[in-house]
Parts: C-alpha cells; structure tokens; sequence
C-alpha cells in the first residue's frame, strides 16, 4: 500500500486529494492549519515553518507521494496586511516551508516523490497570451514571486541533489468547495442570497476581465498523474478556455431565473491592475506525457457550484430556524 501525505490537506484541492488517494488504495496523511488527517504521530497540529517537526512527520510517516498545496494567498486571505509583512508571510509558506520538506526528502526519505503547487501567477505579466512551460517566470506580486521562488527550488534539488519533485503551475479552478473569498464563489453566493431576497445587488469591480477556469477535482487528478510519471517534470495544468466574469455572472444568474443585468453594478474602485496579457494556459505537455484532459466545462462547473450554494443556503436556513424554534421552545416551557 503505497503512503501519500498532503500538505494544505484542509483546503479546496486537498480535501479533492484526499478522497482520491483513498479511493486509490493509498493510505493517506493530511495536515492544515488546523486539521490533522490519518496516521500522524502524537496527533499533533504541524506547523510547516518548523524544521524538526517536519522532519520527525516525514521521518515517521515516511510517504511515498507528498503533494505541497500549502499556500499563502493574500487575496483568499482577506487580511489588512502590509507589503512586508506580505512578503514575509509569503515566503514563510509558499517557499522556506517547502525547503523544509525538500531537504528532509533528500536526507531522510529519498525515495519518495513530492509535488509542488505552483500558480500562473509565477507569469506575471507575461509576453504572450498563452503560456506554456517554457514561458519567463514574471511574476509581479508577492504570491507570484514567491511562488516562482518554490517553482526554482524544486528544480534546484531536482538537479543538485536528484530527488524526485515535480510542480504543476496551476491556472484558475473551481468547485463547490471553494472559498468564499474568491471571485466565482462570490458571484454564486450573491445571486443565490439575491434569488433568496436576501440581498438586493452584486457590486463587482471589471465584468471584462478574462480568465482560464477549470475544475479542481481534475486539475487533483493532474497532479497524481504528473506523480506517476517516471522522470519529474513541470507542467501547466490548464483548461486552456478563457471566459470572462461578464459570462461567470451571466451563467450563474440564469441558472436562477434573474436577469444578471437588473442586479450587478460596477465599482470602477475594485478593479485591480489590469494586465497587458491574458493568463491562458496551454497544457499540451501534460496531456501529451499523461493522457490527461479537463473532465468538465465552465458551464457545467458554473452550474454545479451554484446547485451546491443552492443547497448550502437553503441548509443554513433550515438550521437557523430549528435554533430559533428551539430557543422559543425554551422560552415558553
């Protein structure tokens, strides 16, 4: 049986990536930020800042497949945070946690093959529209550049020290298990609390602006593929289709039977620096090296995360309800 450990096990890819390993026959580790998964020793949080920690995981555990999705993402994060202590943070997880695994790969557990999460973001600005894996590293914001940072010390180790570490440049994905915090599930949530009569407009910053959207249960399988191959590699992981958050939008509110027109206003105050390219990716080597190819559509995807938020909503009402029933219950005995 082979042990796969995933580190960022608690957010939207790990939690895809913990029930395909299983359903793979792997026995499987996880650790996040407050979530401890499978056979870990003393069942304590791991923080991946700390060496020795690391280490003593790795040493016990011994994984044959360890997939580094901890990320620090200021966006996701929505912190009132400064430029240095967004870098430092930054770098903290996306890179030197990293060099902690990597290291102790080539000490201790050589045989064992680690994935790193990169983002399209190591492109930056980039000089084409399309991007492959031969593209300049450009990144133009902390989580680009420190990123690009992990994509370099993986190849480091790759060649200096001969370990088995891949990276998958990861474009835009989604599913229902997204964040709340990011840009499609906010336009999900807000149509569905709109169609609710719980909310009266969307307030978004550029409908125009373009994006390469997949699904996470995929881009998941992507990685394990790119784990099985015999040599490391880094590849684009990519639907290759861009749409625009004008279609995001349009989708999403029809599904519900809204005209997105007579709910969405623009905030020319949200838009962030526009880029001169567009982030589309071309993952012509991935599907070439492991037969790999997006499962499912932007509208398909649109669609299911707003079937999930549907039922979500309608859940979190039916459990406030039952709250204040009980409460009034109380009240009255």
């Amino acid at each position: 049986m082979k042990r796969a450990l995933v580190v960022g096990c608690s957010g939207q890819d790990g939690s895809f990536l913990l029930e395909q390993l299983r359903a793979k026959g792997y026995s499987v580790a996880g650790v996040g930020r407050s979530t401890i998964e499978g056979p870990l020793p003393n069942q304590k949080l791991l923080d991946v800042r700390d060496r020795s920690r690391v280490q003593e995981l790795l040493c016990h555990f011994r994984p044959d497949e360890i997939y580094y999705l901890a990320a620090f993402h200021h966006s996701s994060e929505e912190l009132a945070i400064n430029d240095r202590d967004l870098i430092q943070r930054s770098f903290e997880i996306n890179t030197l946690a990293l060099n902690n695994f990597l290291h102790s790969l080539a000490v201790d557990i050589p045989h064992a093959r680690l994935f790193y999460s990169a983002s399209s973001h190591v492109f930056g600005d980039p000089p084409e529209n399309i991007q492959d894996e031969l593209t300049p590293l450009n990144p133009i914001d902390a989580y680009g550049i420190s990123k690009a940072a992990g994509l370099l010390l993986c190849r480091h180790y790759r060649k200096q020290r001969d370990i088995y570490c891949s990276v998958g440049i990861l474009y835009n994905h989604e599913s229902p298990r997204r964040s709340s915090t990011f840009v499609s599930q906010k336009v999900i949530s807000a149509a569905v609390r709109i169609s609710r009569k719980i909310q009266q407009k969307l307030v978004i910053g550029d409908l125009d602006a373009t994006v390469d959207w997949g699904y996470a249960p995929d881009y998941v399988d992507a990685m394990w593929r790119i784990l099985q191959l015999e040599k490391p590699e880094d590849f684009v992981i990519a639907s290759g289709a861009v749409y625009s958050v004008r279609q995001l939008v349009q989708i999403a509110f029809e599904a519900l039977d809204l005209d997105w027109k007579a709910y969405v206003e623009i905030d020319p105050s949200l838009m962030r620096k526009s880029r001169t390219s567009i982030l589309q990716g071309n993952s012509a080597r991935l599907q070439a090296r492991t037969g790999w190819r997006p499962q499912k559509s932007f509208r398909e995807i649109i669609l299911e995360m707003v079937k999930a938020e549907t039922e979500r909503q309608s859940c979190d009402i039916m459990a406030r309800q039952g709250v204040g029933a009980a409460s009034t219950r109380n009240r009255n005995s």
